[in-house]
């Protein structure tokens, strides 16, 4: 006969289990749903992802530093989405101030799509194929952080702060209700990425790009059907705060006149400039907030900045897997696919449990698996997959399984700690400035990357210093965070 104490361990590890399963279903509400197809639409893009990716290699004339560079400019909008926060918050148009933003994004995101569709068709002879890639992603990229900004902005208005008899609700359940969105969030973005990876695939292998790009157009009006569904406008306004919105403005027009007039280290004066304008805005806005509290946000800001400011490699690895290892448009999406699949499985049982730990601890171990976890990518670059006796592909398929659920179940507790001090009538605002703050890190990422790819060139059917540029990228990944998290994280509670 089994013991109690036998049965007790078998019982408690299945209701944790259910727990972890059924936490997302329970946490649904229906007045979530046009936030989360606008995250759904932005990983349904992946359709033209793999179409994208070898259009660039293929068509483009541009290195892997120059396309670096490019990914700095194109990491700008994210780090000044407060613009685009004040103006959500603050600014109706046609008597919306939601709505209507979904709207004007998912326009800009077609236009993207049809510029794209006409460099790969050759619809404009006597335009450089460059230039419309350049304008393409832009018109993309301001598209999706527009729709970003909403969806952020009701992921903090949807949760009830009351009642349905008007008495309060306990803080700690608000909390946990708003970790929870932020998780259903990425569960949305990845269940896009899975409902589109393979057939991206398929459909660059088999089609066009440039019809890959026109059957692209079906995915901004995903986002559009989600803003026509619910009723999303907030119920709290205020006036126009000019020094966020006129001072977001005008740092845009110096982003803007820099990269026109294409000056010396334009982008590392960009990146300063955008770290000053960012910590002042953030200033102002958390002004009311206790000193404990901005003291707390300031450490986690710190420590999230060390931890998103990674470099990567670039493109050349994938120029490398495609002309090396024989990867074709299929293999990519297949590869996608799982990475999606297992992204999502991670988010979905571990939404739970990560929503409730301290972001110091699940930033450190995140740290100490991306490292162990790249080592697949090490032993393509090095060909020392060759000694295990497995194929390219097998090492790819281990590698695309192990990284994926890192980089989207890392963004749970970050977004959990915005979401829980966004403060009322500045949600948009506040949401889009750390957001902006965050982003910045990645701006530095990408400086890193094409410095790195300076030192250690790659360029089409040249891959010699890729194993040292890997190398590199993986030890700066790693040692970076580590020390921010080992010397400030325990100030995070």
């Amino acid at each position: 006969m089994t013991t109690t104490s036998e049965q007790r361990p078998a019982g408690y590890f299945r209701a944790q289990l259910e727990r972890a399963l059924l936490a997302p279903i329970k946490a649904f509400r229906i007045t979530y749903l046009p936030l989360l197809m606008v995250y759904f639409a932005y990983g349904a893009l992946g359709l033209v992802g793999v179409a994208q990716g070898f259009f660039e290699k293929k068509t483009l004339t541009m290195s892997p530093a120059e396309l670096a560079a490019l990914g700095v400019w194109l990491a700008l909008p994210w780090a000044i989405k407060m613009v685009f926060g004040e103006l959500v918050d603050t600014v109706a148009i046609l008597g919306s101030q939601r709505r209507i933003y979904v709207f004007i994004g998912a326009s800009l995101v077609s236009i993207s799509l049809v510029l794209l569709a006409g460099a790969a068709g050759g619809w404009w002879p006597g335009i450089n194929v460059n230039m419309l890639y350049v304008a393409a992603a832009l018109m993309s990229v301001l598209g999706i952080v527009l729709q970003d900004v909403v969806a952020d902005a009701m992921s903090t208005e949807v949760v009830a702060r009351t009642h349905p008899d008007g008495t309060p609700r306990p803080q700690k359940d608000i909390d946990y209700d708003l970790g929870m969105v932020q998780a259903l969030g990425r569960l949305a973005l990845y269940a896009g990425i899975l409902a589109t990876a393979r057939l991206a695939g398929w459909l660059a292998q088999h089609y066009s790009y440039e019809t890959v790009f026109l059957l692209g157009l079906a995915i901004p009006l995903i986002s559009v059907s989600g803003a026509l569904l619910v009723d999303l406008e907030p119920s709290e306004t205020r006036p126009t705060d000019w020094r966020i919105l006129g001072g977001g403005l005008g740092f845009g027009a110096v982003v803007v006149a820099l990269g026109i007039a294409d000056i010396p280290f334009g982008q590392e004066i960009t990146f300063l400039v955008s770290l000053a304008v960012i910590a002042w805005m953030l200033s102002k806005v958390t002004a009311d907030l206790a000193p404990e509290t901005r003291t707390r946000i300031v450490y986690a800001a710190l420590v999230i900045f060390a931890f998103r400011a990674s470099p990567g490699v670039g493109p050349g690895y994938s120029w490398f897997t495609i002309d090396r290892l024989g990867f074709d448009e299929a293999f990519f999406g297949m590869l996608n696919e799982i990475g999606a699949l297992l992204g999502l499985l991670a988010a979905w049982f571990l939404s739970d449990a990560i929503t409730r730990q301290p972001v110091a601890r699940v930033l450190l171990w995140l740290t100490i698996a991306g490292t162990v976890l790249a080592i697949p990518n090490l032993m393509l670059v090095t060909e020392a997959y060759r000694w295990t006796g497995l194929e390219a592909r097998s090492i790819a398929w281990l590698d695309s399984a192990a990284q994926s659920p890192l980089v989207q179940v890392s963004m749970i507790p970050l977004l959990t700690l915005m979401a829980i001090y966004a403060p009322a009538k500045h949600r948009a605002t506040w949401f889009a400035l750390m957001a902006s703050f965050m982003n910045l890190a990645l701006v530095a990422g990408q400086l890193q990357t094409k410095y790195l790819n300076l030192l250690f060139p790659v360029a089409r059917g040249s891959y010699a210093e890729l194993p040292m540029l890997t190398v590199v990228v993986t030890i700066i990944a790693f040692v970076v965070p580590l020390a921010a998290i080992l010397a400030i994280g325990r100030r995070i509670r």
